[in-house]
């Protein structure tokens, strides 16, 4: 029996993790393989990133346009769920993967469990700030089997009440990207990108959607501060959560300034390498709290976004304060970070790949039910 299974990817960062798991299923004569393809992915603002999931020529690709730039969540929520909703029941799948916190996983999720469809959540049971935590552990509920980065993970989703047993650790997939020896040199991606600078660091900075109030003046003092620090970035579009053009006018400022390089986007195997190669990471994404420290790159954390997502030696917290920011900065020019990794060795496609073939998992029911978690032995005074 060759079973369908649906990604849903929304943005460049989430395909980046979705792939090597993508390429499992592509690969195999078990199952076939649909990408839907919406999100960000259609924005000609943020680079037209669905022409990069054309390019792996997936026999199946469904491009969906659930917005525009100005489409606020609640309405990109509701697109998404007519649009999918209409794509699942077209070609009838057997499971849906979805990944992390974006709305696009959330319409996912809603769409498999309201038909009754296995939903499959890639990375549930972490923590960061914003409405991405709601929406992470909305996802979660909503979802009949996980596949998490590491135990900590695990232990909250069993704290929330999911069955141990559709609880699979199997490390964080773009690992696996990370640590493949077919990356391109840092020469080739300096060279395709335009990328004049011998030494550099990357420059990450999202909304905050629960602090719209204050952000035009916390992107003014991020974007202050790497102007003063005299340093070559390399900058990168925010996602396009509520607040995005707030940011995009601040980085306006680097326009003309030689040290300043700015992209839509990257391409996520070029992105690694500038990572690989850069001097620190310096914003509020979670490549910064998850992600650098595999390559021993310091983090300098802005701000509550991220807030919790780890506790590795390379992050160094900074408030939103041009005077807080500067420090960071120049104490992440004088630190030494010991590559480490905290989300898995680099074989999570290899270890989704044997659970997904197995007969069990397509066993798994339907109708979740809710565990308690067993009662604590208390010493009574």
């Amino acid at each position: 029996m060759i079973r369908k299974i649906v990604f849903l990817t929304g943005t460049r960062a989430d395909f980046g993790k979705l792939k090597p798991l993508i390429n499992k299923i592509e690969g195999s004569n078990l199952f076939e393989c649909y990408v839907f393809v919406t999100g960000m992915h259609t924005l000609s603002k943020y680079g037209s990133t669905f022409h990069e999931v054309e390019k792996q020529k997936y026999k199946n690709i469904f491009v969906y346009m659930n917005q525009t730039n100005t489409t606020e969540m609640d309405m990109i929520l509701a697109n998404t769920i007519v649009g999918f909703g209409n794509f699942i029941k077209e070609i009838k799948p057997d499971m849906i993967i979805v990944h992390g916190d974006r709305v696009e996983a959330l319409a996912g999720a809603i769409i498999g469990s309201f038909n009754n469809i296995l939903v499959t959540h890639i990375e549930g049971g972490e923590i960061s700030g914003t409405i991405d935590e709601l929406i992470r552990h909305a996802i979660t509920k909503l979802s009949h089997i996980h596949f998490v980065s590491n135990k900590e993970a695990e232990k909250r989703l069993i704290q929330m009440g999911e069955l141990k047993s559709s609880i699979f650790v199997i490390g964080s997939p773009d690992v696996d990207i990370m640590y493949s020896d077919n990356l391109p040199s840092i020469e080739e991606t300096k060279e395709h990108y335009e990328i004049p600078f011998d030494d550099y660091s990357i420059l990450i900075y999202h909304p905050v959607t629960t602090e719209l109030e204050t952000l035009g003046n916390d992107i003014n003092e991020v974007v202050s501060a790497t102007l003063e620090s005299d340093r070559n970035y390399v900058v990168i579009y925010p996602n396009n959560d509520a607040g995005s053009d707030i940011i995009l006018d601040e980085l306006d400022r680097f326009d003309n300034n030689e040290n300043f390089k700015v992209f839509p986007s990257i391409r996520f195997e070029h992105f690694l390498t500038l990572l690989k190669n850069s001097d620190y990471i310096i914003g509020n994404s979670s490549v910064g709290s998850r992600i650098s420290e595999i390559y021993g790159i310091p983090s300098i954390n802005i701000g509550s976004r991220q807030k919790n997502r780890s506790k590795s030696k390379n992050i160094i917290n900074v408030g939103n304060k041009k005077e807080e920011i500067l420090g960071g900065i120049l104490k992440a020019e004088n630190t030494k970070i010991k590559p480490i990794s905290h989300f898995g060795r680099g074989d999570s496609a290899e270890n989704f790949y044997k659970i997904i073939t197995e007969d069990d998992i397509w066993q798994t029911k339907i109708q979740k039910q809710f565990l308690d978690l067993p009662k604590q032995n208390r010493k009574t005074k």
